[in-house]
């Protein structure tokens, strides 16, 4: 993601009436420990993430009229249960539920603010498969972060731009929306004729019958639900195939097609330069979502093909397209760790600048070192940011990216490049910290780090430069 501020599938469901479903739930109080918790333990967003299952696979099915902003949804989720639950929630925010059945049999279900307390009717014994629905409708809308930038469902003149980190997924699906759980997806998108949808992954099929056109995408490689997008509106698609066989679909608002034209025609070349240096592109497709969304303020790297709120610039596409490799493959346990996402793909818009003609990244290194220390880029360590309203901060992408560069330096360029391909390698479709990091780089390079790591990631001050 870069913010302005900054650097900056189908399912059969009985409805179930809600009062109706109330009465279900009238039983004894749950057994301790068979209730899943609210939240994944992330102190940042405590209540994001759900306890005692994992998510395998989310099939959502949605119908969106773009002139009533009505939404209509179904999500089928298949998980496996890793306790005993009689009782777990989801996240879900705003919309109204009309049914949840779990098992195929109706659950009593409740809301309790941003989580939606699922009761099913038998328990649910550790260790099993069990398959959730959820049936719901409304008029989504984006919730405001803590840095006041809107994230989730956000509504524009020919459809919604659906942009979901940190939290904004749960505006439009119920999810286990911490991104310690990774999913495949399927996605069954239908919206009026002259519209399109586009989500994340291989695009299988469109349709269009009685004015209304259906999409249908599938990502089968996990990921996690703030990455998920289901972006709409009157777009120019372009499809192509690279050399390496990666299915390339871009999707461009008519009025930035102009300005991002050119920009877009680099993306396959950018993505080889990239393979180079951090290994192999990890999924079957790409591309890129260019919407006409003024009151954004961002782009995300939602998986296999970020969206972008106007046409990007160059810098931005090597950002965006670098966050498949470091945030989308290899994703976060804590929302704490961000700079594993930021400043990587930060650093890479250093090295492409250096290996294409621009500054290396050593002057750009010293022209930020020589900001003043009372500067905003010194505010807070990125490692450990404080609080949500960090996350997205200067530091976590200017100092992030500045620690890679000491490292660089630390460890030398053979050494270092080898450590960003063994990441991305070694944590494909899986989960990173800073603590994995540092000992991986120790590993690679047979020395000792962590003086370097705690000075660039964990001091409160401008560190100094070795």
């Amino acid at each position: 993601m870069r913010r302005s501020t900054t650097l900056r599938r189908r399912a059969v469901l009985a409805a179930v009436p809600v009062a109706a479903a109330a009465l279900l739930g009238a039983g004894g109080p749950a057994a301790p420990g068979t209730v899943g918790a609210p939240g994944a333990g992330d102190p940042y967003f405590p209540l994001s993430g759900n306890g005692g299952y994992h998510v395998r696979h989310y099939d959502l099915s949605l119908r969106y009229d773009t002139g009533s902003r009505h939404l209509d949804g179904t999500a089928v989720l298949s998980a496996d249960a890793t306790q005993p639950l009689t009782r777990f929630d989801l996240d879900l925010e705003g919309m109204s539920v009309t049914g949840v059945t779990v098992e195929r049999t109706p659950a009593a279900f409740r809301r309790e603010g941003q989580e939606l307390v699922v009761t099913p009717r038998h328990a649910v014994r550790a260790g099993h498969p069990f398959r959730i629905a959820v049936a719901y409708q409304g008029t989504p809308g984006p919730v405001t972060d803590p840095d006041g930038s809107p994230d989730g469902w956000i509504p524009t003149d020919d459809g919604a731009f659906v942009a979901g980190e940190p939290q904004g997924a749960m505006t439009w699906f119920p999810a286990d929306a911490h991104p310690k759980d990774k999913s495949s997806y399927d996605f069954t998108l239908t919206v009026p004729q002259g519209r399109t949808a586009v989500a994340n992954g291989v695009l299988l099929s469109q349709r269009t019958a009685h004015g209304w056109t259906t999409f249908r995408w599938r990502e089968s490689r996990p990921m996690a639900a703030y990455l998920a997008t289901a972006t709409i509106g009157t777009f120019q698609v372009q499809r192509s195939t690279t050399p390496d066989g990666i299915q390339v679909y871009n999707a461009v608002d008519p009025r930035e097609a102009r300005a991002a034209a050119p920009v877009l025609k680099q993306l396959p070349s950018v993505l080889a330069w990239e393979s180079k240096l951090f290994g192999p592109y990890p999924y079957r497709a790409a591309g890129a979502i260019v919407d006409h969304a003024p009151n954004v303020g961002y782009e995300l790297e939602t998986q296999t093909r970020p969206l972008y709120d106007s046409a990007p610039d160059l810098r931005t596409l090597v950002h965006e397209s670098a966050h498949q490799w470091f945030g989308d493959s290899v994703s976060l346990t804590a929302w704490k760790d961000i700079w594993l996402n930021e400043g990587f793909a930060t650093y890479a818009e250093w090295l492409y600048a250096e290996q294409h003609g621009g500054d290396s990244a050593q002057k750009t290194f010293d022209a930020l070192y020589a900001t003043p220390a009372d500067n905003a880029m010194w505010a807070y360590p990125p490692g450990d940011p404080g609080n949500d309203r960090n996350i997205f901060g200067t530091p976590v992408y200017t100092r992030g990216a500045m620690t890679l560069h000491e490292l660089r330096r630390a460890v030398g360029d053979r050494d270092f490049f080898r450590i960003l391909r063994a990441w991305a390698a070694d944590h494909r479709d899986g989960h990173g910290t800073t603590a994995q990091f540092t000992k991986l780089a120790e590993q690679v390079s047979g020395k000792r780090l962590d003086t370097l790591f705690h000075t660039w990631l964990f001091t409160k001050t401008k560190p100094n430069s070795a």
